[in-house]
């Protein structure tokens, strides 16, 4: 978010007043005759404003000595978006912390990935958000646990250390400190039964509008035979992390303002980190509100904005997977590329032990690909080249795709690669990196849309409208995208 909008009081009033959703997740009311914080979108009688604070994060209302509200569950509030535009230290820290990095790796831990001492990691937090790395943790931890026990039927003790508490003694205090009751005040009603361990059921909501029909075409249209596949307004794949493997489904529940998400894992311990991936390929923390805003200034978007509300882009759950996708797809078909993953797919991937409908297989992983004999399957020398110098770079030099790390040299490193160019390299950034402001301003597509709409198509004339579109486009890619779909099908 905008760090300067809790110091604009009268605009977030007024958003608490109308409880205006396009704010959700933007700040927190703090009411200090109930030592409460809410979400601006809380039920609750609209407090006074004499008696009224905002705090960027759940975090910093905390440390001021607020406790959660129990009404608008703070903990299922979307996440800010200023933090999907930036890639700078903070905007990274905030992305590890949410991963659960703090919990098994410590603060030391945290500062080593971001290449910094502690000490400075927590002074730049101190100044961003109003407080450090561990009462960030902290409250990440109270937020999963709460979340867990009202929507899931987990024993107490299992959502204990899925959601990183040391000991259920820490969990006890963390969690009457933050809602003022024990955790088994929560557990009120009966829940939906999840079928046993490692089978569960979240809700993770998102700012309105939502254009899920526009993201599950394009995942549709792109989803790898036997790793993914789109089934009645469902999103369902298979996906392998750290400590586990399993699958997931996603359904857009469009009257509640979120997805549903059914996932099967084989141990819960990447359960964070798997919600935050989810978020990502759903594209659930944008704020569509702020992205409009700009692109409709553009005479040009105007009605391309207007006619697909709430557009996302499409994000990635394995950013490795994604980019060998990239280099699949260069110059060539959507249907194209799909045919050439799902080769690698039938003959390097793992199988499932017991296939789930047409979900049969694990996308093969990096060390499996940089090893492979990659002949005879459909491929140029210039792909096969490609495929394994990425493959390399992932499983033995430490090269990493996802949005944690530092986005300008991770793209360096890409085009460092054989076979990666600028189109390619953006692709990347857009979908595992989740750069919004990314531009592949040579993409056929982009140019036709783009000349259709009369605009020139020289990279030069590309290149000066885009700097309009600043710092959304990403979006802006997706909408002209979006606007070949009635003519050609296809992107």
């Amino acid at each position: 978010m905008d760090k300067h909008i809790i110091h604009d009081f009268d605009l977030c009033y007024r958003a608490v007043c109308s409880r205006d959703a396009r704010f959700d997740g933007l700040f927190f009311t703090a009411v200090t005759t109930t030592g409460i914080y809410c979400r601006p979108i809380c039920p609750a009688t609209t407090p006074h404003a004499q008696h009224v604070h905002f705090y960027p994060s759940a975090a910093a209302a905390e440390a001021a000595g607020y406790r959660a509200c129990r009404r608008c569950h703070p903990e299922a509030a979307p996440g800010s978006p200023d933090w999907n535009t930036r890639a700078d230290l903070v905007a990274r820290a905030l992305r590890l912390i949410a991963d659960g990095v703090i919990d098994t790796e410590g603060v030391e831990g945290l500062a080593s990935r971001l290449s910094v001492s502690a000490r400075h990691l927590h002074r730049e937090l101190m100044a961003e958000v109003g407080v450090g790395p561990l009462a960030l943790a902290r409250t990440r931890r109270a937020q999963t646990a709460r979340l867990l026990i009202d929507q899931t039927d987990l024993p107490l003790t299992t959502i204990a250390f899925i959601a990183g508490f040391a000991s259920i003694r820490q969990f006890n205090e963390t969690m009457q400190a933050t809602f003022a009751c024990p955790p088994s005040a929560f557990r009120r009603r009966p829940q939906e039964a999840q079928n046993g361990e490692g089978k569960l059921t979240l809700r993770l909501h998102y700012r309105p509008p939502f254009d899920s029909g526009a993201l599950l075409d394009y995942f549709a249209k792109r989803a790898i035979a036997g790793v993914e596949e789109v089934v009645n307004g469902c999103y369902r794949r298979t996906i392998v992390l750290p400590h586990s493997r399993g699958i997931i489904e996603i359904r857009p529940m469009e009257h509640k303002h979120a997805v549903l998400l059914r996932l099967h894992l084989s141990d819960l311990k990447d359960l964070n980190l798997l919600v935050q991936r989810c978020r990502h390929l759903f594209d659930l923390d944008a704020m569509p509100g702020a992205i409009a805003e700009v692109l409709s200034e553009d005479p040009l978007l105007a009605p391309l904005v207007s006619a697909r509300p709430g557009l996302r882009i499409p994000g990635a759950v394995d950013g490795f997977e994604l980019a060998v996708r990239a280099i699949l797809g260069q110059q060539i078909s959507v249907a194209g590329a799909r045919t050439l993953a799902g080769r690698l797919v039938t003959t390097l991937g793992e199988p499932l032990k017991e296939p789930q409908g047409t979900l049969t297989h694990f996308f093969p992983s990096p060390q499996v690909l940089a090893r492979a004999d990659l002949s005879g399957k459909g491929l140029t020398n210039g792909r096969i080249r490609a495929l394994q110098a990425l493959s390399h770079a992932v499983a033995e030099h430490g090269l990493q795709l996802d949005r944690t790390i530092n986005r300008e040299k991770t793209i360096e490193q890409l085009l460092q690669l054989p076979g990666v160019g600028p189109w390619t390299a953006s692709y990347i950034a857009m979908r595992a990196l989740g750069d919004p402001d990314a531009f592949p301003a040579t993409d056929l597509a982009l140019r036709r849309a783009l000349e259709r709409l009369g605009l020139t198509t020289t990279l030069k004339g590309i290149e000066q409208r885009s700097q309009q579109w600043r710092p959304w486009r990403a979006y802006a890619t997706h909408y002209l995208w979006s606007s070949l779909t009635s003519v050609s099908g296809t992107i």
